[in-house]
């Protein structure tokens, strides 16, 4: 489906394509420096979720929106397990990555709440609304992983 973006809306789609690039950018680099093997998945797997964002947000920005899937996944827990770190620098420097993503995802969650009200498209209002229940989902896992590994207080 094509549309046509306003003034405004070009302006949300560059502040969400780099939000999206530096999301990528930051699970990445994080995902290398980690020695904690289901945090490494966790930002793996979210890298890949941002990478679809950032598809999404780009064909928007080309004029070309897609209708968002019905469901969100259901992998909340999937990463919350505890971790045996071997020493508290270890655990402190994932902690730090958790914390720097977190509050990331929360910069990019209102980020989309605001699109969401923005945008004439109803079909665009929608895949942003998806978008933001991911990114809220993001921040649940972290959590989780924070919560389970005595990180989060």
């Amino acid at each position: 489906m094509n549309m046509t973006l306003t003034t405004k809306e070009s302006g949300l789609i560059k502040d969400m394509k780099d939000q999206e690039s530096l999301c990528i950018k930051k699970y990445d680099q994080y995902a290398q420096e980690t020695t904690s093997v289901p945090l490494k998945q966790l930002f793996t797997s979210m890298a890949q979720t941002e990478r679809a964002h950032l598809k999404t947000v780009t064909d928007m920005m080309n004029g070309s929106v897609t209708p968002a899937p019905n469901t969100i996944s259901n992998a909340d827990n999937e990463y919350c397990c505890a971790w045996q770190y071997k020493d508290e620098t270890e655990r402190n420097r994932d902690k730090f990555f958790c914390q720097d993503m977190l509050a990331t995802e929360k910069h990019a969650s209102s980020l989309y709440d605001t699109s969401v009200f923005e945008f004439t498209d109803p079909v665009a209002r929608k895949v942003l609304n998806h978008i933001q229940a991911e990114e809220q989902q993001h921040g649940e896992r972290l959590y989780a992983y924070m919560k389970a590994n005595g990180m989060y207080n």
